[in-house]
């Protein structure tokens, strides 16, 4: 149960640490400066800023005092405060299900530090300049030195929302043929997409889940993605970003020794989302 004071302190507090987030990303937006690795934090995952910035307590907490959470879809007005509406939580179980067997399967699972980053690599193999993904930017090895990495490297990417984005010359190429059907069988700890992708299960859930944990997770996507983009083919020098070179043997170190830091700091965050989908669960019966 929460005081006036004390969830206005939360949520202003939330609402400034979203704001430092996205200035960069709102500034550009407003001018129509793309940017090839912050863009991707806001089209491949589809959370609004606004909606990020949006303050809500989670499972089992009501608010008193007059909450403006009450006109919000979710929530519902008791005569104690304000609070998750039972009827929204329980219309969302399925949902909650899924998430949950999901991030318990992938944290059972031992980590893989082998695929290198190779997926972005996979995703302009053999493709003609025009049709690469971020256009703008040049290749580091050029095409032909990029088809070379693909050629002369084993891939490995067990994440299906990855590998849908490979060149078709590259596919059967991959150790593992992912489909969506597979994903919690394939989706393990060590794959940078799947750290990522807490963010998505945090916000997917929203607004269930605790605000603070879906930034936590949004910090993590963020720094995740600008490994991502340093591994890649792509020469993003310009903005700042230097490369892993993981056509090398000090980029394959750097970059596996990278992965297995995200992959630690990615786990309580996992289990704090296993949690609350307990949480709701449990309330549900």
């Amino acid at each position: 149960m929460l005081d006036r004071a004390e969830w206005s302190l939360r949520a202003t507090a939330h609402e400034q640490r979203v704001d430092r987030l996205v200035a960069g990303h709102l500034a550009r937006r407003s001018s129509g400066e793309p940017h090839p690795v912050w863009d991707f934090l806001f089209t491949y995952y589809s959370y609004r800023p606004a909606a990020l910035r949006r303050w809500h307590p989670g499972p089992g907490v009501l608010l008193r005092g007059g909450s403006p959470l009450a006109r919000r879809r979710g929530y519902r007005t008791c005569p104690d405060g304000v609070s998750l509406d039972p009827a929204h939580v329980a219309s969302k179980l399925d949902r909650v299900r899924w998430v949950r067997d999901l991030l318990a399967a992938t944290a059972d699972r031992t980590p893989s530090f082998g695929c290198l980053g190779l997926h972005e690599w996979a995703m302009v193999y053999r493709t003609s300049p025009d049709d690469v993904r971020h256009a703008a930017w040049p290749l580091r090895l050029g095409s032909a030195g990029t088809d070379e990495v693909v050629r002369s490297h084993r891939i490995a990417c067990t994440h299906f929302d990855a590998f849908r984005f490979f060149t078709e010359p590259a596919r059967p190429r991959n150790s593992v043929q992912p489909t969506r059907e597979q994903q919690a069988r394939l989706e393990q700890p060590g794959c940078l997409h799947a750290g990522m992708d807490l963010y998505k299960w945090a916000y997917k859930l929203a607004p269930m889940t605790p605000s603070e944990l879906v930034v936590d997770c949004f910090e993590l996507a963020r720094d995740i993605r600008e490994l991502d983009m340093r591994a890649s083919p792509y020469d993003l020098r310009e903005l700042g970003y230097s490369a892993v070179p993981i056509e090398t043997s000090a980029g394959k170190r750097e970059y596996a020794d990278a992965q297995r830091a995200f992959t630690t700091r990615a786990a309580p965050l996992r289990r704090r989302l296993i949690a609350v989908c307990d949480e709701l669960l449990d309330h549900a019966g």
